[in-house]
């Protein structure tokens, strides 16, 4: 009898082991999913303390000394400017490069608008120019892909770009932009993914205050290129994600997160459904403002703090 107790829990434990491992395998795999879903999640301090920085570094011309202050080794790469249009010599778009052996990432970011008279242009051709077709698909703002191409082709902020993917393919790519330049972002996006550019699933794309770019059809084109989430920060009342308007057939690429709050630290936000979330900063569509909450982001006024070398928050 005890002879059969003793096989019958060697047997057992035997069982048990294997289940044992078994369970261990799945937990494993679980974790890993786990990571992986991680990785695809909105993360308020990558956001906060490495997307917003660089997105406001690319006003004025100090990146090198905002990039030092918020990530000691990375390095500015190549910084673009070039006229945007006839209005004034200060109308000008730009965009700049980065690399960061440390962290293991390239960055692509581009700059809001610059004066008064460039956003008063911008909103006169959105109103009273039809869309115009974007050479990787969809139709776009006027005005958005001119700056685009410009910046890209004629600056060369391509030719940079395209450089550090050959040097660096196995790193990350950060897509950023603020305003304006959340509308070049998108652009830049599409046409990094569209061209097979890069590493698409290596795409980090977070933008604040992005107006929508295009139509729907450039939206679903963003959205099906870019496999993992990219997120449209959005600032309360801030009324620029708002325009142009979805009556005049633009429509805003997934996935909007929503901070209806001052954005300090420790804020909830809301990551929303979809493209156009009803539910989410729409909910304000009649309740909009252009300042304070388009140019204050987590607390900094994007511009100045760019434009100061990351130094000064008093806008």
């Amino acid at each position: 009898m005890e002879g059969r107790k003793e096989d019958g829990k060697n047997e057992g434990g035997g069982a048990g082991s294997r289940a044992g491992k078994q369970m261990y395998r799945l937990l494993a795999s679980l974790a890993i999913s786990a990571l992986a879903l991680a990785s695809d999640d909105f993360n308020d301090s990558l956001a906060r303390n490495n997307f917003l920085p660089l997105a406001s570094a690319a006003y004025g011309n100090l990146q090198q000394k905002c990039l030092d202050k918020h990530m000691p080794g990375a390095k500015l790469s190549f910084h673009a400017e070039i006229a945007c249009d006839n209005v004034t010599t200060m109308d000008t778009c730009s965009g700049y490069t980065v690399v960061d052996s440390h962290r293991g990432f390239i960055a692509l970011v581009f700059r809001g608008t610059n004066t008064d008279e460039q956003l008063d242009l911008e909103i006169y051709t959105t109103l009273n120019d039809e869309k115009v077709p974007f050479r990787d698909g969809g139709e776009v703002v006027p005005y958005f892909r001119q700056a685009f191409d410009l910046i890209w082709d004629d600056a060369g902020l391509g030719d940079d770009f395209k450089k550090l993917a050959s040097i660096y393919p196995d790193y990350k790519l950060y897509i950023t932009g603020h305003s304006l330049g959340g509308a070049l972002a998108a652009l830049g996006a599409v046409h990094v993914a569209k061209n097979n550019l890069f590493n698409t699933e290596k795409i980090v794309y977070y933008t604040f205050g992005e107006p929508r770019t295009g139509d729907k059809t450039f939206a679903n084109l963003l959205d099906s290129l870019i496999p993992q989430k990219h997120f449209r920060v959005v600032h309360d009342h801030d009324m620029i994600p708002h325009c142009p308007f979805l009556s005049m057939h633009y429509q805003h690429h997934a996935t909007e997160v929503w901070y209806a709050n001052d954005m300090s630290p420790g804020s909830p936000y809301k990551v929303c459904v979809g493209q156009e979330d009803s539910t989410c900063s729409s909910s304000n569509q009649f309740n909009l403002n252009f300042d304070p909450d388009h140019p204050h982001y987590y607390g900094i006024h994007v511009p100045t703090y760019g434009r100061s070398g990351c130094t000064d928050n008093s806008g």
